[in-house]
Order: C-alpha cells, then sequence, then structure tokens
C-alpha cells in the first residue's frame, strides 16, 4: 500500500517521523483526512488530536495545542507549539487546567483573561478528548 512521510513537530522537539498510510487532524473548518497523493495544502489546526495509520494499520494518536498541517507531494508536516504523544499526557494536570480555565471563566475580569482563559478551556479539553480516544481504541 502506498505510504506517505509524516513529521510531527513541537517547538521543542521533533515528536514523530515515519511512513505512514493516514494522517487525521482536526482544521479549522473540520476534520482532515490526508492518504498519499493528496492535493498540497495549508491550514491552521484547532487544539486536538492528530491520529496517523502506519502501514500495518497500527494507529498512533497524539495531542497537539494547534498549529499548522502543510501538506506537499511526498510529505506530511505539523508544527504546532505543544505536542505530545497521547499515551503521555497527564489526565490530571488536563483535568486541573480545565477547571482553573472554568473557575477564569465565571469569575472573568477583562477581555483579555477571558480571552485567554478560553484558549486554555479548549487546550484542557483536547487533551482529555484525547486521552478518552486513546482509552477507546486500547478496548478494541
Amino acid at each position: 500500500m502506498a505510504t506517505i512521510r509524516c513529521d510531527i513537530v513541537s517547538a521543542e522537539k521533533e515528536i514523530f517521523h515515519g511512513d505512514v498510510q493516514l494522517v487525521v487532524a482536526t482544521g479549522e473548518l473540520g476534520e482532515l483526512g490526508i492518504a498519499p497523493r493528496h492535493a498540497p495544502l495549508i491550514t491552521r489546526l484547532k487544539p486536538g488530536q492528530v491520529r496517523v495509520t502506519m502501514e500495518g494499520g497500527e494507529e498512533q494518536s497524539f495531542y497537539v495545542s494547534g498549529g499548522i498541517l502543510e501538506v506537499q507531494p511526498q510529505v506530511v508536516t505539523v508544527l504546532a507549539d505543544t505536542a505530545i504523544r497521547a499515551k503521555d499526557l497527564d489526565e490530571s494536570a488536563a483535568r486541573k487546567a480545565k477547571e482553573d480555565a472554568e473557575h477564569l471563566l465565571a469569575n472573568r475580569t477583562d477581555a483579555i483573561e477571558v480571552a485567554e482563559a478560553q484558549v486554555q478551556l479548549a487546550q484542557a479539553i483536547a487533551q482529555l478528548q484525547a486521552l478518552e480516544r486513546l482509552r477507546q481504541n486500547l478496548k478494541h
């Protein structure tokens, strides 16, 4: 089966590099599926999960805090400020971040704090959703 190279890179390091059958990520306008020979494109990513399907059918999941997805003829690149393998996410830290952001929103004082709290809340929810998907995949 045909493959395409995928690179997932955070501001700190390369998280993943390999040949894959499919890359699934959430862009600003919805979920994208990138397979070999996909048309070139660039889009912004929402905080959430990036899933890659390896040549043997194994799926790996990653959390990204948002970023850019670039598709070229031979490579898919995900550039994110934060990228973490889903299995390495800290559920208790994500739940605390969600609670803190909800508290800030409930006690909002100015527009800047509200915007920051909304971003923190979206990122925490995306991390928890990535963990839940990982758990569901492990059950199957």
